[in-house]
């Protein structure tokens, strides 16, 4: 019967190769078995947490980037930032042409002027109409006096007339006496009613003025506003981007000059599977890789989740109501606070992929 020639107790097998046989041997069964050491390690690994974690691509950071656009149309006069220059709130950017709108602030001055003008004049006229109403009434209540007294004197000369101690002229004269003291009664009655009522006009002229007076003010203001209109600020702190303004340019109200982006605030979106997120809770812990930078990881909080799947907020939304229909797994984008290093702070940029591992373990530890 023919020897295997693998076997080293073969009689033509020399020592040297059954040496090299037992070390074949040695190292298929060390291989073998941290093959197995590795496979245990990793389904141990799996089954207490790689089960648990959540992956996804399809994520990218963003920041709550603001455009800086005018208020006010004219001539670009001076540009006062460069591309991809830091700014903090409140910085200047661009400055129009305030010649317009100084000229404006000028006569809504002058216009206020005379509108305080206008009310001094109806108050002082107020002022030297009360006085002519206690004038008048003065001259009426004295009139009165007088007519009183004539009705007195008239009735009793007509008395001592009766009784023949004085004559029917004497009599007559007082009645006569009588009736023109009521006559300028009435009329110093009629003059303080008419007093009266002019102090009423006058009253009148004057809350126009002082209500011309406010809409001049608020014009004063609306002047005010456009003139510093003129020069853009900063609203946010971050870095200029997508300038697109020149010296020179018209400019109409909301036109898009620059855009800053805060980029040391940026945050990540990532689009889950709707498979994927039945056990996602706010606060679980993330590990985001950086595409960009050489896959550098940071850390990372779960925040919120969007109120639908992408698909709801697409600008023309599937209509799934169709004779045709294929089931397609959709994406939810969830939020995710971003932990920035201090030596990753400006580099982080808004747009860069990443991908992002979620922890719902913790969740669910949480909940039991």
């Amino acid at each position: 019967m023919p020897q295997d020639p693998r076997d080293s107790s073969a009689p033509d097998a020399t020592p040297a190769q059954a040496s090299k046989a037992r070390r074949t041997r040695l190292v298929l069964m060390t291989v073998a078995g941290v093959a197995v050491l590795v496979a245990a390690w990793w389904g141990i690994g799996w089954w207490l947490h790689g089960r648990f974690v959540q992956t996804t691509n399809d994520a990218y950071l963003k920041a709550d980037q603001v455009a800086a656009a005018p208020k006010v149309q004219g001539y670009v006069a001076e540009v006062l930032v460069g591309d991809n220059q830091d700014v903090v709130a409140g910085q200047p950017l661009v400055r129009i042409d305030a010649s317009n709108y100084q000229s404006s602030l000028d006569q809504q001055n002058a216009a206020l002027d005379a509108r305080k003008a206008d009310l001094r004049t109806a108050e002082r006229q107020i002022t030297q109409q009360e006085s002519s109403i206690a004038q008048a009434k003065a001259q009426w209540e004295g009139s009165r006096a007088n007519a009183a007294y004539a009705a007195r004197e008239a009735e009793r000369f007509k008395n001592l007339s009766s009784q023949g101690v004085e004559t029917a002229e004497k009599a007559a004269d007082a009645r006569n006496q009588q009736e023109q003291a009521t006559s300028k009664e009435q009329a110093s009655a009629a003059a303080l009613q008419q007093a009266e009522r002019q102090l009423d006009t006058l009253k009148a002229q004057a809350d126009q003025a002082r209500a011309q007076l406010e809409a001049a003010q608020a014009q004063l203001a609306t002047a005010h506003i456009n003139l510093d209109d003129t020069l853009i600020r900063a609203r946010i702190a971050g870095r200029i981007g997508d300038r697109a303004v020149q010296v020179g340019q018209y400019v109409q109200p909301g036109t898009r000059l620059m855009t800053v982006v805060p980029v040391d605030h940026v945050y990540l979106v990532a689009n889950f599977k709707e498979t994927q997120v039945a056990h996602m809770r706010a606060g679980q812990p993330a590990k985001i890789k950086v595409d960009a930078l050489d896959g550098r990881v940071v850390d990372g909080v779960v925040d919120s989740f969007s109120p639908g799947t992408g698909a709801q907020f697409a600008l023309l939304p599937a209509q799934n109501a169709t004779g045709n229909f294929t089931k397609i797994v959709q994406r939810v984008p969830v939020r995710i606070r971003v932990t920035v290093p201090d030596d990753l702070k400006g580099r982080l940029l808004p747009g860069y992929s990443v991908t992002v591992d979620v922890d719902t373990q913790a969740g669910q530890a949480h909940q039991s």
